[in-house]
Formats: structure tokens, C-alpha cells, sequence
């Protein structure tokens, strides 16, 4: 028999930084020039993965690593892409920390795309309890998302970022100067992160997305700067509110729940994130449709403005084989972690501005992908 409770409040991210410093910079430096011009106090782990350390902007910085000068600070360049998005990549990184004596007192510091920006802050919130994080987003797609907002994790037998937690970075740098070396369809990865984003926050983005598509294809570097300056903007707002709120979250959501089942059902690292969620998004606006939330006209233009940046719309993506895609693909979204009953949990737009997020039946999702 219980004889007494005690219930213990702990401050708001009593773990975690209380602000993360998001610094913008106009041009890309020599990355050993912009953190060793001044000795820092603490020592620091760099991680990047093999695509970054290619890079001429990093090869000043890994030289000095080669040559074992700087004894106090690592280096450790892991492998590029979903696949090395593991465990045994969290605990490589730890394992290192480990044995060169880092102390919570240094800083790790991330410099890549989605997966590492997810994987170091990981290792960062588990190493020693947490320790100082820092995080050089390199894609459009971990400027915007990945390295904002502090969630962190890795995935598990081909389940999208199964194990994580939330930590924000300490300092994020932004040098949008980055997005002019990924391939296109890194690029393009990261845009349908920016149509999510400014579909669900902001008017202004939408309208820049929807009339500019040749400057932003073509990688303008101005606009560029500017779309990933409100993107981030946008979604701390979004954070912001819905952490004041008590009704449900999650407008960010919006395709994803859809996304991460697709990448799951047809391999890890087959579709970029990005390709994934504007499918997911054309599935949602269409059980939108469906259910009368939106108009034809909504509908048509969505879907137009996805074909635009050539990112999928059909039923069924061209890259799936085999038969009953839509049972699969619904079994798998029955396991996604934002879901709370037997029903699956999906964000669906209304109109620019405006989603709902309910629970829907399996037969409406199914009319979807037929």
C-alpha cells in the first residue's frame, strides 16, 4: 500500500542550455581559421563525416590533425549517409571521448548534414550526463531542421530515429554559403523542409517558394540566405507557441509520419528525407481533400507546387515494388512513435497557415494511396 507521494518540479530544461546562439555568416571561412584564431579555454571534439572532410574549406583544419600539433583537441570523421546513422556511430563517438579524456567541461562539435548533426548532439546528451554542443549544419536540410530545435537520435533495425532525446546545441553556425556543394538532391532535400515549414508558419516564404523557383533552383545566394533565416525564424516560433500550449502539437508533422514509413518500408538512405516528406505531403493534403478540409483548388495548387521542384505526388512512389504497398506501408505507420491509440496520427492541411492534426482511420489513409 502506497503511504506517501512526493512530486519534485525541476526547472524548464534543467539538463540543457537555456538558449541556442544561431550566428549567420555571409561567406564560407577555412574552418581551422575560424575556431583557432583564439585559443579556447576548453578542448573540443570535431566530428564530420567523409563527404565534409572532402571539402576544401576543412582541409586546413584536418591537416593539423594528421600532424598530431594540437594534442588537447580530436578529430573524427565518420562515414556519409543514413547507413551510419547507428548506434554503433554514437558510440564510436563516445568511446573516443572516452579515451582521450574529454571532461563535460569541453564542447562537441558537429559539422555535416542531418545524420550527423542528429547523431553528435546524441552522443553529446548521453556522454558524461551532457556535455557543451555545437553544431556547422553543412546541407540546406540540417540548417533548417536537423541542427534547430534540439532534437537529437539515431535509428534502429531500419526505424527512423527510434532512440534520441531533446538537446539543444549551445551555438549553431549557419554559413549558407554550404548549400553550393551538395548535389541536387541533397538540395532539393532540404527545400521540402523549407515548403513544410513555410506552408504551416509563413505566408511570405510560401509566396517566395511559389514565385521563385528558378532563383531557387539555381541556388541564388541571396534569396538562399534570406528563405534559411525566416525557415529557422518560422519554426522557433512554431516551438515556441506550441510550447505554451495545451492543445496538440506537432503542425511541423505535416507529411512525415507518411515520410518516415516510406523510407522505412524500401531501405534507409533509398530517398532523401526531403523526397520522402513532399510525398508524405501530397498524401496528406490529398485525405485533406477527401475529408472536405480543403478546396479543389487548395489541393491542385499544393500538389502543382510539389511537382514544380519535381518531387513526387502519385499514390504510389516509383521507387516502390512488389504488391499491397498501401497495407505495408499503413502497418509501418502504425508503429510511428507520435501516435497515441490504435488509430495513426497525421497533421493535415487545411490552407496555408491552417492544419489539424487528428487520428485517422486506416480505410480513409488507404483511399490515399490508391
Amino acid at each position: 500500500m502506497k503511504h506517501e507521494s512526493i512530486v519534485i518540479k525541476y526547472p524548464e530544461r534543467i539538463f540543457q542550455p537555456e538558449n541556442s546562439e544561431v550566428n549567420f555568416y555571409d561567406d564560407l571561412p577555412d574552418l581551422y581559421d575560424f575556431f583557432y584564431n583564439e585559443k579556447s579555454e576548453n578542448r573540443r571534439f570535431f566530428i564530420t563525416d567523409g563527404n565534409v572532410a572532402s571539402l576544401d574549406c576543412m582541409q586546413k583544419l584536418i591537416e593539423v590533425f594528421n600532424d598530431d600539433v594540437y594534442e588537447d583537441d580530436c578529430l573524427l570523421v565518420l562515414g556519409s549517409g543514413e547507413k551510419y546513422k547507428n548506434l554503433d556511430s554514437v558510440l564510436t563517438i563516445v568511446k573516443m571521448a572516452m579515451e582521450h579524456g574529454f571532461t563535460v567541461r569541453d564542447t562537441f562539435i558537429g559539422i555535416g548534414g542531418g545524420v550527423i548533426c542528429d547523431l553528435v548532439a546524441f552522443a553529446a546528451s548521453i556522454y558524461k550526463r551532457g556535455i557543451n554542443l555545437q553544431l556547422i549544419p553543412t546541407t540546406l536540410l540540417a540548417m533548417v531542421d536537423a541542427a534547430i530545435g534540439g532534437k537529437t537520435g539515431c535509428d534502429v533495425d531500419n526505424l527512423k530515429n527510434m532512440i534520441g532525446t531533446v538537446y539543444p546545441a549551445s551555438k549553431i553556425h549557419i554559413f549558407s554559403d554550404f548549400t553550393q556543394f551538395t548535389s541536387d538532391k541533397q538540395f532539393k532535400s532540404g527545400l521540402a523542409q523549407v515548403f513544410k515549414t513555410a506552408f504551416v508558419k509563413d505566408s511570405e516564404l510560401f509566396d517566395q517558394i511559389k514565385n521563385n523557383s528558378d532563383l531557387i533552383l539555381s541556388r541564388d545566394k541571396a534569396l538562399l540566405q534570406k528563405m534559411i533565416k525566416s525557415c529557422i525564424k518560422a519554426k522557433v516560433q512554431i516551438m515556441q507557441e506550441e510550447a505554451k500550449k495545451d492543445s496538440e502539437k506537432g503542425c511541423l508533422h505535416l507529411g512525415l509520419t507518411f515520410a518516415s514509413a516510406l523510407e522505412t518500408m524500401i531501405g534507409l538512405g533509398i530517398l532523401t528525407n526531403g523526397e520522402a516528406v513532399a510525398w508524405g505531403i501530397s498524401r496528406a493534403v490529398t485525405i485533406s481533400w477527401n475529408k472536405g478540409y480543403c478546396s479543389t483548388a487548395f489541393k491542385d495548387q499544393m500538389l502543382s507546387l510539389l511537382n514544380l521542384y519535381g518531387w513526387e505526388t502519385g499514390a504510389i512512389p516509383a521507387l516502390v515494388t512488389g504488391g499491397s504497398f498501401a497495407e505495408r506501408l499503413i502497418k509501418i505507420m502504425h508503429n510511428d512513435k507520435k501516435n497515441l491509440t490504435e488509430k495513426i496520427r497525421l497533421t493535415l492541411p487545411k490552407e496555408v497557415g491552417q492544419v489539424v492534426i487528428e487520428d485517422v482511420d486506416d480505410s480513409e489513409i488507404l483511399k490515399a494511396l490508391k
